[in-house]
């Protein structure tokens, strides 16, 4: 995809710490569940040899995996994204349940949604805790000497059928960032469109009790996120380090939906 030229206005969603521990984490959990589809669906094991050579790549991948995420955490962005993305809002809730959870009222989303929607907070617990449970029966797989029959045959229920939720999983994330490409840029340049953010993540683009202009553009000055103009930190700066202002606090998250 090509990517747009950076333009003044845009809005920093994600410093470059950020995108380089998805990017990271993203390319070891494509080869693990390459890797595994090689060594365990038939149709894909009999296209290749090497076998060995390809489950030593999948150990290695896999034992790698929590390590971007665990060196990110040195990165005060990051820190300030994982608070954002472990706290339930109303408005989440909301989101789940509407059919309307997209809709756009005045240039804003009419859900209150902060820096990441509920969708995007389910699929990173969901891949938090599978990297998790992945890693551990992995081990007891590769290192089976300590451990029980039950345990490893335990081990290796849990890793085979977790591995078919996971690789769905990723691909409902990949299809939902493949449509919207604008979300896509987001993750690729670290910035994106004004009116992108208003109408998808209105408490965190628009400043409370301002209204987006015709564009869906939040008001000039006081925005949650901070504005990619001539002025602006290359690349590092971003939304408040403490964590709060992509959710705007439970009494922005509690007003009802369409309300500024």
């Amino acid at each position: 995809m090509r990517r747009p030229e950076p333009s003044s206005g845009r809005l920093v969603r994600f410093t470059r710490a950020e995108r380089s521990i998805h990017q990271v984490t993203a390319l070891l959990m494509l080869v693990c569940l390459l890797t595994a589809a090689l060594l365990y669906l038939p149709p894909l094991s009999a296209l290749v040899g090497r076998r060995e050579m390809v489950r030593t790549v999948h150990v290695w991948c896999g034992f790698a995996l929590p390590a971007p995420i665990v060196l990110g955490l040195l990165s005060r962005a990051f820190r300030a994204d994982l608070r954002r993305l472990n706290r339930f809002v109303p408005a989440d809730w909301q989101w789940l349940r509407r059919g309307d959870r997209r809709a756009v009222r005045d240039g804003r989303g009419v859900l209150p949604v902060g820096k990441f929607n509920a969708g995007q907070k389910l699929n990173a617990a969901f891949t938090a805790g599978a990297i998790l449970v992945m890693l551990g029966t992995g081990e007891i797989m590769t290192f089976p000497g300590p451990w029980g029959d039950r345990w490893r045959t335990g081990s290796t229920f849990v890793h085979d059928w977790l591995f078919l939720a996971v690789l769905a999983v990723t691909a409902g994330h990949l299809w939902e960032a493949l449509r919207d490409r604008e979300a896509l840029t987001g993750m690729l340049t670290g910035r994106v469109d004004p009116g992108w953010a208003a109408r998808h993540h209105a408490s965190w683009a628009v400043p409370a009790g301002r209204t987006p202009d015709a564009g869906g553009r939040p008001a000039a000055g006081g925005a949650n996120a901070q504005v990619d103009g001539a002025g602006a930190q290359a690349g590092e700066a971003t939304a408040d380090p403490r964590g709060t202002s992509g959710e705007r606090g439970p009494d922005f998250a509690k007003r009802p939906p369409g309300m500024s």
